[in-house]
């Protein structure tokens, strides 16, 4: 079913998808590019790939932005969804690697854990479909999204699934460090994913409460704007330029 009210009808909400996230998304992709540059390897493959779903996942809110069909804008705030959230299992691999080796985590457990993940990201749809449960998306919500307390509770405990493990991995890795620039680049590290997870929360609550509280999606699209730019430049600066060595 169309909708005949514009979803561009605000001004803020011009200036928060195609501004903010459209400068998040553009600097994102040009770190993964950076990355990629000088070598292809499996590591920079993996490290990368946190910017680059994270990267895809605004390209595709940007899309659906100007459309008016809410079976269509649900599918793809599904996909931007999934983009996003998705990033931080890269992380999780990368730091594996790190810590055990690509000799102990073979290409199949990468393969297993990266899979893994993403079925239970898939996950998702269900909630998507179920509208007292999911996500709303139409006129009445102003197209912007509005998620419901299960779809809010199942995001926080997946996204967890992969902030637990990349914390406690992370802090593993920077005790065995005994060079203090070694260790300093590592804190920039752990800084940077730091930052980029509240991003990822933010978002959360802004579309828990973004309805009853419109300023929130607002502040959260100025906040999110600098956390997902200070947490890429950070992790890249403490990691990403010496993978290009």
């Amino acid at each position: 079913m169309v909708l005949y009210q514009e979803p561009l009808d605000s001004p803020m909400r011009v200036l928060t998808i195609y501004v903010a996230q459209g400068l998040a998304c553009v600097f994102l992709m040009f770190i993964a590019y950076k990355i990629l540059k000088r070598d292809r390897k499996r590591l920079n493959l993996i490290f990368s790939g946190t910017y680059i779903s994270a990267a895809i996942g605004l390209i595709i809110n940007m899309i659906y932005a100007p459309i008016a069909d809410e079976d269509i804008v649900l599918i793809l705030n599904y996909l931007t969804n999934f983009g996003i959230f998705y990033s931080p299992i890269f992380l999780v691999v990368f730091d594996l690697i790190l810590l055990k080796s690509e000799k102990v985590i073979t290409t199949l457990k990468q393969f297993a854990i990266l899979i893994g993940y993403g079925i239970v990201m898939f996950c998702m749809i269900f909630f998507v479909l179920t509208e007292d449960w999911g996500v709303s998306i139409n006129e009445d919500t102003e197209w912007s999204p509005v998620w419901e307390l299960p779809f809010f509770l199942y995001l926080v405990i997946v996204e967890s699934i992969a902030v637990g493990p990349l914390l406690y991995l992370s802090f593993q890795i920077y005790q065995k460090f005994e060079d203090d620039q070694l260790k300093k680049k590592w804190k920039y590290f752990i800084f940077g994913f730091c930052a980029f997870i509240i991003f990822m929360y933010a978002i959360f609550f802004s579309n828990l409460l973004g309805q009853k509280i419109p300023e929130i999606r607002t502040l959260m699209g100025g906040i999110g704007l600098i956390l997902a730019i200070a947490g890429g430049y950070l992790m890249y600066n403490g990691v990403g330029r010496q993978l290009e060595k």
